[in-house]
């Protein structure tokens, strides 16, 4: 009888100490969910020169590392050699033209694939960015050149 009973407060004690050790080993009190995916952006290739009024489409795809609904992407363009412009095909719901230098939401970015069209207005050789960010400070930057042709 002693020993059942001696077995039983050697039990009680190591229930005790697993509960306080598992009490103190939380840093915290909030849940760690990861929020924050890394992306790609996968780009069709496009041709590497364009006519002056002629328009190129370039399509890519968004493709996320993880799985979260509350991502919103972005972009903005900036044009460095050349002139032309830059619009970006919103679904359905038809083209927008976009000036370089702002911050645009990419509405259908997490469902579809995106279409940029750029269309030339110069005779000389052009070359843009287009970076695509996220609501988590991600980015890509993309670069694009086209020669000029007659």
């Amino acid at each position: 009888m002693k020993t059942l009973k001696n077995a039983k407060f050697q039990y009680s004690w190591f229930l005790l100490i697993l509960g306080i050790s598992l009490l103190f080993s939380c840093k915290s009190d909030d849940l760690d969910i990861q929020q924050d995916f890394p992306f790609e952006v996968v780009v069709l290739p496009v041709n590497k020169a364009i006519a002056m009024g002629h328009t190129e489409a370039i399509s890519m795809k968004i493709k996320n590392t993880g799985s979260y609904s509350g991502v919103r992407y972005f972009f903005r363009y900036f044009q460095y050699d050349g002139n032309g412009n830059l619009i970006y095909q919103i679904g359905s719901a038809g083209k927008k033209p976009f000036l370089p230098n702002k911050v645009y939401f990419l509405s259908d970015a997490k469902h579809s694939e995106i279409t940029f069209y750029y269309t030339s207005q110069s005779n000389v050789p052009q070359a843009f960015d287009i970076w695509i960010l996220d609501n988590f400070g991600n980015e890509r930057q993309l670069t694009f050149q086209f020669n000029s042709t007659k």
